[in-house]
This record gives structure tokens, C-alpha cells and sequence, in this order.
């Protein structure tokens, strides 16, 4: 007897990538890319991967998959929060249109997002928040970026009620590699981790819904993946939310 959908199927996961330079083979040219870090978490929390270079984009995407990641990457533009540019900041415009533009469709659509480092920030900006451009200025004794290529650890404690608290508990412990953070917040967002200098480690949306952004990198920890498995879920359950919705207005024409 065949397997039904819901026994077979692997939500669809969209991820945004990277669009520069790469090397392969005897190859050295610019290409779509993304840390394999981020893929091997999906596939391992069940979903199915798909990425999103930032070049043609094209929001409509979002109607074909089951949930967000908009991943880790350069700094944010400073001038689409007002500010200007810190000597250390450096941002790619592409990409901030990219995954600003997806950010906000999957908003709209209420498909679940899970925004990652500079996701947490292009969430924030995108509702009207600002960063803090180089956490050493405020806060020398900041480890968040121990060396070029090297992940720090944050402990940060979650508040309870919030979607992070339900998957990690009180507390705990994750690799970082950031010198920004988020300052003032973004409409209809609220914090929910935090690190014991003040730094804001998770926002969650006030207004429902499957958002959850986070400061650290949850993919450079392959042996915990609560957070992973938990979007995996939520995208499992929109694709069901969405089918049934499709199959009552088949049956209850308008």
C-alpha cells in the first residue's frame, strides 16, 4: 500500500544565499552559494532544502515552499535604518534587497521564518528598528567575533512563554560570530533571549505566527537541533494549514 503525503513528504525549505566569488575544481568565479552548515541542518531536521541566490528575485517563490531561512551573512546597510556607516561595517546592497524582499513576503504570507544573525537584523530593519554597528564601542569586553573564521559561545537566557524558551528552556548555550546587534526595536517585535551584558540574542513576532530570529548560529551546532526541527515542524504544519484551506474552498466554492 503506498504511503500517503503526509508520511512521505519533506517540508519545503527555502534558504537565501550568497552571490560572490567561489573557487571549485580549477575554477575561481563568482557563484551561488551557501554554508553547507545551513543545509545539512535541514535535511537533518526533515526538510527538504531550496536556495535562493540573490539575483532575480522574485517573491512569488514563497507561494511554493513551506517556510523562510534567511541566513548569516555581511553587515546590514546602515542607510536603511538611517545611520551612517561605522569604519568596520560592510554590507552588500544585493543581498539586503534580496532578503529585505523576502523577509517581508513571508510576513505577509505568515510563513514561518527563521532569521539568523544577519536575518535577525534585516528583520528588525525591516520593521523599523536599529543596530548597534560595532558592539566593541559600547561594550569592550564583548567576545562575539573571537577571530576572522573563528565562532564564539554566547549563554543567553529565554523568556518564558516565548517560542525559543519552549525549544531550548531557560537557558543555554550556542556558537556566535557577530560584531552588530540589534538596538532599538522593530515594530511588533519583542525579545526573548538575552545575554548577560544586555545583548539581544532572539526576537519573536507580538502578533503570532511561526518568527523566530536569532543573533547566534544554531547551524554550527550540529549535535543540538531543537530550533531546526522545531521551524521544520511549523513549516509541516503550514503546508497542512494551507492544503486543508485549499480543499474546503474546492468543496465550499465562494
Amino acid at each position: 500500500m503506498a504511503s500517503n503525503d503526509s508520511d512521505t513528504y519533506r517540508p519545503r525549505i527555502a534558504l537565501t544565499s550568497y552571490f560572490q566569488e567561489a573557487s571549485w575544481g580549477v575554477w575561481n568565479t563568482t557563484a551561488a552559494i551557501l554554508p553547507g552548515a545551513y543545509v545539512e541542518a535541514v535535511v537533518a531536521a526533515g526538510g527538504t532544502p531550496i536556495l535562493l541566490p540573490p539575483r532575480g528575485t522574485d517573491e512569488s517563490v514563497l507561494d511554493l515552499v513551506d517556510g523562510l531561512i534567511v541566513v548569516g551573512g555581511p553587515d546590514v546597510d546602515p542607510s536603511l535604518y538611517g545611520a551612517e556607516p561605522h569604519p568596520k561595517t560592510k554590507s552588500q546592497p544585493l543581498r539586503d534587497r534580496h532578503d529585505s524582499l523576502l523577509t517581508s513576503a513571508a510576513l505577509d504570507r505568515g510563513l514561518p521564518l527563521f532569521a539568523i544573525c544577519r536575518g535577525a537584523q534585516i528583520l528588525n530593519v525591516n520593521l523599523g528598528g536599529t543596530l548597534i554597528q560595532h558592539i566593541p564601542d559600547i561594550n569592550p569586553t564583548a567576545n562575539y567575533q573571537p577571530a576572522p573564521g573563528v565562532y564564539g559561545a554566547v549563554d543567553f537566557r529565554t523568556s518564558p512563554g516565548s517560542l525559543i524558551h519552549g525549544f531550548l528552556g531557560d537557558s543555554a548555550t550556542a556558537p556566535c560570530y557577530h560584531h552588530q546587534a540589534v538596538d532599538s526595536l522593530g515594530r511588533g517585535l519583542r525579545v526573548t533571549a538575552r545575554s548577560a551584558d544586555g545583548t539581544v540574542q532572539a526576537l519573536e513576532s507580538n502578533h503570532g505566527g511561526w518568527v523566530l530570529a536569532v543573533q547566534f548560529h544554531p547551524e554550527q551546532n550540529p549535535g543540538d537541533l531543537r530550533l531546526f526541527r522545531g521551524f521544520v515542524e511549523a513549516a509541516a504544519g503550514f503546508r497542512a494549514n494551507n492544503n486543508l484551506t485549499n480543499t474546503t474552498k474546492a468543496m465550499f466554492p465562494a
